[in-house]
């Protein structure tokens, strides 16, 4: 008997031939379409048995809203996700979000069938190489690459990094000493400071050099911890200082008489 079912990819000709071929098998294909703002609003609308949901990027943040979605409000429906060969935690996502499957994308159209089946019935539909190959992953991980964004972060103090948050908001010198209170030639030494230890030459470099990293999210979750615990001890309340800044110079000595 063959399987209601919708095939939902990245590319549409990807999904149109899929659809296809598994006609041509037999099932009824209610629709093919790619991925936008309403993918998952058609799969709900049409409720299939089941949705082959393909993406080219599991590891890619909200890649699995749509099944998140689909199984909210229609929860009879099987997810089966067709994708490339993902880490352990890209399996895990796929099913910690509702999917009853995964499915190498270059796999033959009788082993996306055998996936569906099992995920009609009810069934984990999870090929033993995939499984294998995950296991190998986690028994044998591959080594991580430096995080570039941690080692920038390190190079910079407190003051530095609000400043650099600063210019990647386009801020100029002007706005940057209004912003923290303190003088504009103290703001252009900090964001020298901030290039210097960056090593770029412009504030635009800085500014993509930082988004490019991830150190911007980094400083910004740095930010909010701090605010949460409140000052430090080596903070001056009042006076806009900060440990790292320079304390004020002394005051000059009375005249001779």
């Amino acid at each position: 008997m063959g399987v209601r079912l919708m095939v939902v990819d990245d590319h549409r000709l990807l999904a149109e031939a899929l659809a296809s071929a598994l006609k041509l098998r037999g099932h009824r294909v209610l629709a093919a379409a790619a991925p936008s703002a309403g993918a998952a609003e058609l799969v709900v609308s049409r409720a299939p048995e089941v949705c082959l949901l393909g993406t080219a990027a599991p590891a890619r943040p909200g890649a699995f809203d749509p099944v998140v979605r689909i199984k909210k409000e229609r929860p009879q429906v099987a997810v089966v996700v067709l994708g490339p060969v993902p880490s352990p935690r890209g399996i895990a996502a796929a099913f910690a979000a509702g999917a009853s499957g995964y499915v190498r994308n270059d796999e033959r159209i009788e082993g996306v069938e055998r996936a569906m089946m099992k995920a009609r019935a009810g069934e984990s539909a999870v090929s033993p190489q995939l499984l294998q190959q995950a296991f190998e992953e986690l028994l044998h991980p591959a080594a991580q690459p430096d995080d570039e964004g941690a080692r920038l972060l390190e190079l910079l103090t407190p003051r530095e990094v609000e400043v650099l948050m600063r210019v990647a908001d386009g801020e100029d010198t002007r706005l940057i000493a209004a912003g923290m209170e303190i003088a504009p030639s103290t703001a252009r030494t900090h964001v020298q400071r901030v290039l210097m230890k960056l090593e770029v030459g412009s504030r635009l470099e800085a500014a993509a050099l930082a988004a490019r990293t991830g150190l911007l999210d980094r400083a910004a979750g740095g930010r909010a911890a701090r605010a949460a615990a409140g000052p430090g001890p080596g903070s001056a309340p009042g006076l806009g200082l900060e440990p790292d800044d320079p304390p004020p110079p002394p005051p000059l000595p009375p005249p001779s008489q």
